[in-house]
């Protein structure tokens, strides 16, 4: 291949594999599966900044969401969210593998955006941490670039982290990485970059007390599954093993998938080898260890004392709730198995007789992730779609207006399940669509096990036999949603006032005038404004570099 082509090699194969998993979703129209909610306008309610009552679990990426649709409709803002995932999570560890051949690259490329992880966190809407692990293999690379001194180095850790950020569990992924890439004597730097990037959730969940305890049903409820023959330990080992089975390819379950998913692992642990050589003994070992780390803790709640330990963590730890369904944290071994795995290919084809064959085994070893798994392609082989919101939802944001109170969504769930979307499973809608704060019940279902929700508020809402002790719990609308599992109590309905009614929204006003919290923006505000400052500040010494910056000042000769 010419230089040109090897060039552009890992870039198209990046795409071609971004376009694979996407396409079917590239119409107008929104993707709305369980977690995975965009609306055509979000707004800045005080949810959006973690000003709510429960615990900030989507904070900023609501906000940052909101800022996007004001400039773009918010499919548009979704379909990019996601061709971005898999196309830079592809390209980041091609081209952080340290190799000069292009076929290396692409076998680091494809083991680490063709996996279990994406799929299964796309088909369960996890949109931010597909971004988080998108953005892994860059952050490893500055962190290196700052371990080495290279000049513009810290800039560039900023601009990397600043997508993978948008959650607290982005947050930490995202510290942990880049603080061992940049090493133990860049902890002075990089620990107070990450509490910077990551005050805006930081802040709401120490400073509201309320909704800060989760239950430790949760625990069991949110662990990693075995999804073959093998454990639970198998399933994380090869990057899947989510809680919940509705979500995970039907491939993962054929009985050859444990066998490949050791295989691999032990490829990837001889590529360490020829990664400590480039790399160096610290930095190699160090990623590769944070990976182990990352699938003993996946794994925690399946090995011995490991659910006492998280039960007691959940129970006693304010925020803990936050870092529940631990399987997210295999993210971590990733980034060793793809590059160790691409580097062991690499020393086992140079030991070879034949170019013929060299490129046989390069070639098998790039497609090997897409044969064991092609029902990511496609959406999930279908899974999958698009779904335009009805009219009953713009018309319900023109009706809400100024009046004070919150909406109530109900049915009281968490989820819907509406025909317009295909029945399928999907969050509730309404909090991210509506101009105003909408309450609806967390309390989930995981099989089961019935895991209690974290907003206090929803306490108030179930003892409530009428309207109007809703009002003065803070509710000035009742939202109900229609064509979705689950009933309404006549009662709340009884002594509220129809606004608006159509096929799958009816709006009520509750009576008198609801007895609204006030809320305090300062701290919220002050902790995105740091961030979005220190964002700010990298993006500027990226542009305009130090010697342009210091340009034109009379600085005094120098004494030799």
């Amino acid at each position: 291949m010419d230089a040109p082509g090897r060039r552009f090699a890992l870039p198209a194969v990046s795409a071609l594999l971004a376009f694979a998993v996407c396409a079917p979703l590239l119409g107008r129209g929104f993707v709305l599966g369980y977690d995975m909610v965009f609306a055509p306008r979000q707004y800045f309610v005080p949810d959006a900044f973690g000003l709510g009552s429960t615990l900030p679990r989507s904070v900023p990426a609501d906000a940052a969401v909101a800022l996007a649709t004001t400039v773009l409709p918010g499919d548009i803002v979704q379909k990019v969210v996601l061709l971005a995932a898999v196309f830079f999570a592809a390209l980041g560890a091609g081209r952080l593998v340290p190799t000069e051949y292009v076929g290396t690259r692409l076998v680091a490329a494809t083991a680490y955006a063709w996996t279990p992880y994406l799929a299964e966190r796309l088909l369960i809407g996890h949109w931010p941490l597909l971004l988080t692990y998108a953005c892994l293999p860059w952050i490893a690379a500055a962190g290196l670039a700052a371990r080495r001194h290279e000049p513009h180095a810290l800039p560039k850790l900023v601009i990397a982290c600043a997508p993978a950020v948008l959650t607290p569990p982005g947050g930490v992924l995202a510290a942990a990485v880049m603080a061992t890439a940049a090493g133990s004597r860049r902890l002075w730097q990089t620990i107070p970059i990450a509490v910077v990037l990551n005050l805006p959730w930081l802040v709401p969940a120490f400073v509201n007390a309320e909704g800060t305890f989760s239950d430790p049903a949760g625990v069991p409820a949110f662990s990693a599954r075995a999804e073959s023959w093998g454990p639970a330990l198998f399933s994380v080992l090869g990057l899947g093993g989510i809680w919940n089975a509705e979500t995970v390819p039907g491939s993962r379950a054929m009985p050859l998938v444990p066998v490949l998913t050791l295989v691999v692992a032990a490829l990837a642990v001889a590529g360490l080898g020829p990664l400590t050589k480039k790399w160096g003994k610290a930095p190699a070992r160090s990623v590769f260890l944070l990976g182990v780390a990352g699938v003993l803790l996946a794994s925690l709640a399946t090995l011995p004392g490991g659910h006492a330990l998280l039960t007691a963590a959940t129970r006693h730890l304010p925020g803990a709730g936050l870092l529940r369904d631990a399987q997210k944290w295999v993210a971590w071994w990733a980034l060793p198995l793809a590059l160790g795995l691409a580097l062991a290919v690499e020393a086992l084809a140079a030991k070879l007789k034949t170019a013929r064959g060299r490129v046989a085994l390069v070639t098998a070893a790039a497609v090997l992730p897409l044969l064991a798994m092609p029902d990511l392609a496609w959406g999930g082989w279908g899974r999958l779609g698009t779904a335009q919101y009805p009219p009953d939802w713009r018309a319900v944001s023109d009706v809400l207006g100024d009046r004070p109170g919150d909406v109530l969504a109900v049915p009281l769930s968490a989820f819907r399940g509406f025909a317009w979307n295909g029945g399928r499973t999907q969050l509730d809608p309404a909090p991210r669509v509506l101009p105003r704060p909408v309450l609806v019940d967390d309390t989930l279902q995981v099989g089961p096990d019935r895991v209690t929700g974290e907003d206090p508020r929803i306490a108030d809402v179930r003892a409530a036999t009428s309207a109007r002790e809703l009002t003065a719990a803070g509710i000035g609308w009742i939202l109900v949603e229609h064509g979705t599992p689950g009933d309404v109590d006549p009662r709340l309905l009884a002594d509220a006032t129809p606004v608006w009614s159509g096929d799958w929204l009816t709006l009520y006003r509750t009576p008198g005038v609801p007895a609204v919290k006030a809320v305090s923006w300062t701290p919220a505000l002050v902790a995105n404004g740091v961030a979005l400052a220190l964002l700010c500040a990298a993006l500027l010494c990226r542009m305009l570099p130090m010697r342009t910056l210091s340009r034109g000042r009379n600085f005094p000769p120098r004494k030799e």
